[in-house]
C-alpha cells in the first residue's frame, strides 16, 4: 500500500475539498439527469421519429460510445492545458450538444447531437474527478468520493419523475433544454472557485496513433454488438465491424506495449486493486447500465403506464442510492472492501433479478421497495469500486488511471444497454411475438443479472487488507495460540 505523497502538503483543505467536490458534482449531476430523463423519454421520441422503441437505444449508446472513444485523451488534455480550463470547455460543449438534441427532427440528427454531447461529457466528468483526486490527500479519498457522488445522485432522483412530467405534459425536447441553465451555472462556478491543476511535465506527447486505434476498436466492436441480429445493418457489415474492431484492438495492444505514454496505459492493470475494480466493476456496470433502459420500457410499453407514472416508479432506485451514501464510509471502515463488495454485490444482483418478477398487478409501493433497496446496495458497490480503484495508484499516474478507468466504465455501461436491447429482441423473436411481452422483459432482467453475478467471485479475489489505508479498516490480528492448549504432534 502507498502512503500519502510528499506533495500532500499542497492538498486542499476540508472546506476547499467540499466546495470543489460540489462543483464537480454539478457536472455529474447534469450528466446523470440527462441520462435518466432521456431513458424515460425514449418511447415518446420513438413516436416522434416514427422509429422502433427498441432501436431508440441508439440514442443512449451513441452518447456513451462517444464518451468511451474520447475519454482516453481526457487525462492528457487535463495535464497539458490544465484541468480547470478543460473542465470548463467540456461543460460548454455538453451544453451546446444538449441544445442541438432538443432541435433534432430525425433519429439521425439526434444521434449526431448526442455524439457531440459525448465529446463534452468525455472531458467533463473524468477531468472533474481527476481535478478532485489530484487535489486531496490519499486518506481523504473516500470522503471526497462521497462528497462528489452525493449531489450527483440527485440527478437520477429528479430525472425520472421530471422527465415523465415533461414528456407527458409538455414535450420531450424540453428534457434537453433544462441542461442549459445548469451548464451556465457550472461554468461560472468553475471560473470562480476552482484552482487550476496542471501537470505538463508528465503529459508527454498525445498518443494520436493509440487514440485512433483504441477509438476504432471500441467504436466498431460496440457497433457490432449494438446491431448484431437486429436488422439495422446487413450481416456482412456487422461481421466487418467485429473483424476490423478486434484487429484494431490487437494492434493497439501491440502499440501500447512499445509506447512510453500510451493513451490507455495497460500497465496499470499490474496494480492489483485497480485491476480488480476494473474487471469486477465492468461486469457489475453491465447490470447497472441496463437498468435505466429496461425499466422505463417495461413500465411504459409492457405495463402500459404513462411516462409520468413510470418516472415516479423508477426514481426509487436513485433515492436508495442517495440514502446509502452517508453509510458507505462507516460500513467500509467496519468491514473492509473485500467483505463489503462481495456481500453487497450478491444483494445487488438479487434485487435486480427480482425485477424479472414485476407484473402490472404489483402495488406501486412493492415495485418502489424492490428498486429502493436494490439502489441502496448498488450505491455502496459503486462507492467501493470507484474508491479502491485509485487506492494504490501513484499520484503521478492518476491522470492515466482516471482516463483508463472512465473509459471502461462507459464501455461496460454502453454494453449493458446493448445486451439488454439484444436480449429483449432475442426473447421476442424466440417467443414469436411481434412486440416484447412482459415475459420477454423478465428474461432480459435475468440475463443481465447473471452477467452482474460474475463480478462477485472477482471481488472475492481481493486481498483481505486491500484498501485499508483508504477506508480506515484494520482487520483484527489473529489471536496467539496458547502453547498449553495446542494439540500435540
Amino acid at each position: 500500500m502507498i502512503d500519502d505523497d510528499p506533495d500532500d502538503r499542497a492538498a486542499l483543505t476540508t472546506r476547499q475539498m467540499r466546495i470543489t467536490a460540489m462543483i464537480v458534482a454539478s457536472a455529474l449531476f447534469m450528466q446523470n439527469l440527462d441520462s435518466t430523463i432521456v431513458a424515460t423519454a425514449l418511447p415518446a421520441m420513438a413516436k416522434s421519429f416514427h422509429a422502433d422503441p427498441i432501436h431508440m437505444s441508439l440514442a443512449l449508446t451513441s452518447y456513451l460510445l462517444s464518451l468511451a472513444v474520447f475519454i482516453p485523451a481526457s487525462g492528457w488534455f487535463a495535464d497539458r492545458f490544465g484541468s480547470r480550463t478543460v473542465f470548463r470547455v467540456a461543460i460548454l460543449i455538453f451544453t451546446i450538444g444538449s441544445v442541438l438534441c432538443g432541435l433534432s427532427h430525425t433519429l439521425a440528427q439526434l444521434i449526431g447531437a448526442r455524439i457531440l454531447q459525448g465529446v463534452g461529457g468525455s472531458m467533463m466528468v473524468p477531468v472533474g474527478r481527476l481535478l478532485l483526486l489530484k487535489s486531496v490527500r490519499r486518506r481523504d479519498m473516500l470522503a471526497a468520493t462521497s462528497w462528489l457522488t452525493m449531489p450527483a445522485l440527485i440527478g437520477p432522483i429528479i430525472g425520472p419523475p421530471l422527465g415523465g412530467f415533461i414528456v407527458t405534459y409538455i414535450s420531450w425536447r424540453w428534457t434537453f433544454d433544462i441542461n442549459v441553465p445548469i451548464g451556465v451555472i457550472g461554468i461560472v462556478a468553475v471560473s470562480l472557485y476552482i484552482r487550476e491543476v496542471r501537470d505538463s511535465e508528465h503529459a508527454g506527447r498525445l498518443d494520436l496513433t493509440g487514440l485512433i486505434l483504441s477509438g476504432l476498436a471500441m467504436a466498431l466492436v460496440m457497433a457490432g454488438i449494438e446491431t448484431i441480429g437486429r436488422g439495422i445493418i446487413p450481416w456482412p457489415w456487422v461481421a466487418a465491424c467485429f473483424t476490423i474492431g478486434l484487429g484494431a484492438g490487437f494492434a493497439y495492444w501491440r502499440h501500447a506495449n512499445h509506447t512510453e505514454h500510451p493513451v490507455l496505459d495497460l500497465s496499470l492493470m499490474r496494480i492489483d486493486t485497480f485491476a480488480n475494480s476494473t474487471i469486477a466493476g465492468s461486469f457489475f456496470r453491465v447490470l447497472a447500465g441496463a437498468m435505466p433502459f429496461l425499466l422505463p420500457l417495461m413500465l411504459q410499453l409492457g405495463f402500459g403506464d404513462s411516462a409520468a407514472k413510470s418516472g415516479t416508479v423508477t426514481f426509487a432506485a436513485a433515492i436508495g442510492a442517495l440514502a446509502m451514501k452517508p453509510l458507505a464510509q462507516p460500513i467500509l471502515r467496519r468491514f473492509g472492501f473485500r467483505i463489503s463488495m462481495v456481500a453487497f454485490g450478491l444483494l445487488s444482483v438479487a434485487f435486480t433479478a427480482a425485477c424479472a418478477a414485476f407484473r402490472p398487478s404489483w402495488p406501486v409501493l412493492a415495485l418502489d421497495a424492490v428498486l429502493l433497496v436494490g439502489g441502496v446496495f448498488r450505491s455502496l458497490q459503486f462507492t467501493a469500486f470507484n474508491t479502491i480503484a485509485y487506492a494504490d495508484v501513484p499520484r503521478a499516474r492518476m491522470s492515466a488511471a482516471t482516463s483508463f478507468y472512465a473509459t471502461f466504465q462507459q464501455i461496460t455501461i454502453t454494453l449493458g444497454i446493448s445486451i439488454a436491447a439484444g436480449s429483449l429482441e432475442l426473447s421476442t423473436a424466440i417467443s414469436g411475438h411481434v412486440e416484447p411481452t412482459i415475459a420477454d422483459y423478465s428474461w432480459a432482467f435475468i440475463i443481465i443479472s447473471l452477467i452482474g453475478l460474475v463480478s462477485v467471485p472477482v471481488c472475492a479475489r481481493l486481498a483481505a487488507e486491500a484498501g485499508d489505508d483508504v477506508s480506515g479498516h484494520h482487520a483484527e490480528p489473529a489471536a496467539p495460540i496458547d502453547a498449553r492448549s495446542a494439540p500435540r504432534q
